[in-house]
C-alpha cells in the first residue's frame, strides 16, 4: 500500500511536463500522483507563445504554487529572458536546462539564477552526450535527465530499446561517477508500451522518467518503486542477519545487505508498507 507523501526531487520517480500556454492545466498537474511538475517554457511552446506562457509561469510561482521550469536552451534567443524571469519567483523549485551540451551551460544558467537553484541537465544531442562526464561535474548540476526524442532525431536512432542502451549507461555511469542520483529517463508516449519502458529504464539504473500526461504518473511510480516481494524479502534478510549476529557466510552477504538497505529506505521514502505476513512468509 502506498500513502500520500512527498518525495524529494534527489529520489523523485515521475516528472510531469506540462506545457506552459495552458495555465489550465497547471492546478490539474500539480494535482496528479507526479512527484514532481515541470512547467515547460521550451518545446511544447511555439516561438509567438513564448512570451505570454512565461508571463503565466511567472505569475503561477509566485501566487503561492511550486513547481520546477523547463527553460530554452542556452543558445536559443529566449534562454536570458526565461533566467531573467524566474530570478524572483519564490515558487521556482528549479530549472531543467534544455540541451545542455557542456559545463559551461551549467554554469552559465546558474549565474543568471540565484545561488542554490536546482539545475536538471537535460542531455538530448550527441555533443550533449558526448560530454556528459564534464555536465554530470559540473558544480550547478542537480540531476541528469535524458531527452529521447530529440536524442533520436539528432543521432538518427531508431525507437528499438536496444538503439538507446549505450546512451542511458552513459547517464547511468557518468552520474554515479559525480554522486549525482540516478538519471531520469526520457518519456514513454505510449502508455501501453510505459510499464515496459519504465521496467527498462530501471534495469538499466535510471530512478526517474519523465512523462507529458498526469495519468502516467500512477504507473511510473509503481514501476520504479521496489515490489511488495522485493521489500518483504528485504526485511526478512535484514532479519535473518541481525539474528545471526552479522555474520558473514560468503561474499555475496554484505552486497545483498546492501541492497536490501536501499529498499527497506526506498519503500520508506515513497511510503510503501508491507503487510507483517507477508514479511514473516518471504523466506527468513
Amino acid at each position: 500500500m502506498v500513502s500520500a507523501r512527498t518525495v524529494s526531487p534527489q529520489i523523485a520517480r515521475s516528472w510531469l511536463l506540462v506545457p506552459a500556454s495552458h495555465p489550465e492545466d497547471f492546478s490539474k498537474a500539480q494535482a496528479s500522483e507526479a512527484d514532481a511538475v515541470i512547467i515547460d517554457l521550451e518545446d511544447a511552446v511555439a516561438a509567438n507563445d513564448k512570451r505570454q506562457a512565461r508571463a503565466d509561469t511567472v505569475e503561477w510561482l509566485t501566487t503561492g504554487h511550486r513547481a520546477w521550469v523547463r527553460i530554452n536552451d542556452a543558445s536559443s534567443d529566449f534562454w536570458s529572458e526565461d533566467c531573467a524571469a524566474l530570478k524572483q519567483c519564490e515558487g521556482l523549485e528549479g530549472v531543467m536546462l534544455a540541451k545542455s551540451e557542456s559545463s559551461s551551460h551549467l554554469d552559465d544558467t546558474a549565474d543568471r539564477l540565484p545561488d542554490g537553484t536546482r539545475i536538471l541537465a537535460l542531455v538530448e544531442t550527441a555533443r550533449g552526450m558526448q560530454n556528459v562526464a564534464q555536465i554530470a561535474s559540473a558544480p550547478s548540476t542537480f540531476r541528469i535527465a535524458f531527452g529521447t526524442g530529440d536524442f533520436k532525431r539528432d543521432t538518427a536512432a531508431g525507437d528499438d530499446p536496444v538503439a538507446l542502451l549505450y546512451a542511458r549507461s552513459q547517464l547511468v555511469i557518468a552520474s554515479r561517477a559525480a554522486r549525482l542520483p540516478a538519471p531520469i529517463d526520457g518519456p514513454t508516449l505510449n502508455i501501453a508500451h510505459l510499464p515496459t519502458g519504465t521496467a527498462h529504464a530501471k534495469e538499466m539504473g535510471m530512478s526517474g522518467k519523465l512523462c507529458l500526461t498526469p495519468d502516467h504518473a500512477a504507473v511510473i511510480n509503481e514501476g520504479l518503486s521496489p515490489a511488495e516481494n522485493e521489500i518483504a524479502w528485504a526485511h526478512g534478510f535484514i532479519a535473518a542477519f541481525e539474528q545471526s549476529g552479522g555474520k558473514i557466510t560468503d561474499g555475496s552477504d554484505l552486497p545483498r545487505l546492501a541492497r536490501a538497505q536501499k529498499i527497506v529506505q526506498q519503500a520508506e521514502d515513497f511510503g510503501i508498507e508491507v503487510d507483517a505476513a507477508e514479511v514473516s512468509h518471504s523466506g527468513y
